[in-house]
């Protein structure tokens, strides 16, 4: 199977050795490209944005996906950040203050306050589940299952980019920081490999389904995990635009994404590199401005949300599934 515009030819990278005493200064490259120069302006606006719209942010009743003694299952908002949720919530409860590093609730009586934890974290932009729990043992025993794998999330993305030679695919590689601070994909060979600062390359897999192209709903609309065993890419090259990639026309991409690491902008990440990167993501390539019909339109978030989380509930050990309404433009497209 080959990505659009295939791969450059593949580099070997240099290992430590007594005989290559300079290796350990050969740090991995990274295979996904650097920032565009345009992000840093829109992403500055964007987060002043976020900060003014977080600072009068109230939670809704019906943003409250669920809710039981231990824990608050919550729909985000897009432009909103995590922690403003949960200051919402502690007032709510009376809270008086909230840990901006931890997200602990503390202040007042502890037998009648909750302590509030983030059990997840959505990056600003990104909407959809985020749930909060309300004790320090409830909170360590998420913490745990997040931790080993043990919680199954999906994701839907709506992505801009030629249509894409696969159904379903599982994709694995590295992931890390480049010398510039900058998240971006690595080989899965440079996994556990030093990069500057002294982090690790880590590793990253998720596979993705096509749920429609132009808005032609292509699979089921159910929030099933993906399964994609028979279609993987294992990344070691980069993935370029051939000359002629420009030349070809772009659709609409609505996909579901099951993470099932981790890790920071991952599916942000991945998407960029299959050719197809999310749809205001300016960060990773997404187009942040109408074209076509919608000409002039400019994005202010890029269309990532967070759809689902099955877990086993910290207390009663039950299977429990926590899902959020679709947003406007991933329901249009699926029809519900």
């Amino acid at each position: 199977m080959s990505l659009p515009g295939g791969f450059d030819h593949f580099q070997p990278r240099a290992r430590a050795s007594a005989a290559n005493p300079e290796a350990p200064h050969s740090y991995p490259v990274p295979l996904s490209p650097p920032l565009p120069a345009v992000s840093k302006s829109i992403e500055l606006e964007r987060a002043m944005s976020a900060s003014s719209r977080s600072s009068l942010f109230v939670l809704e009743s019906d943003r409250i996906v669920y809710e039981d003694e231990w824990l608050m299952v919550v729909n985000k908002p897009p432009g909103v950040y995590c922690e403003s949720v949960l200051e919402s919530i502690s007032r709510v409860f009376g809270v008086s203050d909230v840990s901006a590093d931890s997200g602990r609730a503390s202040g007042g009586s502890k037998s009648t306050q909750p302590e509030l934890h983030l059990a997840n974290r959505l990056d600003r932009d990104t909407s959809g589940v985020m749930v909060i729990t309300k004790s320090h043992k409830v909170a360590a025993k998420l913490v745990k299952a997040f931790t080993q794998h043990k919680v199954k999330k999906t994701y839907v993305a709506l992505c801009i980019g030629v249509v894409p030679e696969w159904d379903k695919i599982t994709i694995k590689s590295g992931h890390g920081r480049s010398k510039f601070g900058a998240w971006r994909v690595y080989a899965a060979s440079d996994v556990g490999r030093t990069l500057p600062g002294g982090s690790f390359v880590r590793d990253m897999e998720t596979s993705f389904k096509i749920l429609s192209l132009n808005g032609q709903r292509r699979l089921s609309t159910l929030p099933e995990q993906v399964n994609a065993e028979d279609s993987m890419i294992v990344v070691e090259e980069k993935a370029l635009v051939n000359d002629n990639e420009g030349a070809k026309v772009k659709c609409e991409v609505l996909v579901r994404a099951c993470p099932k690491s981790g890790r920071t902008h991952q599916i942000r990440l991945h998407c960029q590199y299959l050719g197809i990167p999310i749809r205001g993501d300016v960060k990773y390539e997404g187009v942040y401005e109408g074209e076509g019909e919608g000409e002039g339109k400019v994005y202010d978030y890029h269309a990532l949300h967070a759809e689902c989380l099955s877990l086993d509930h910290p207390v009663t050990g039950e299977r429990v599934t926590f899902q959020a309404p679709l947003p406007s433009w991933a329901s249009k497209d699926l029809q519900l």
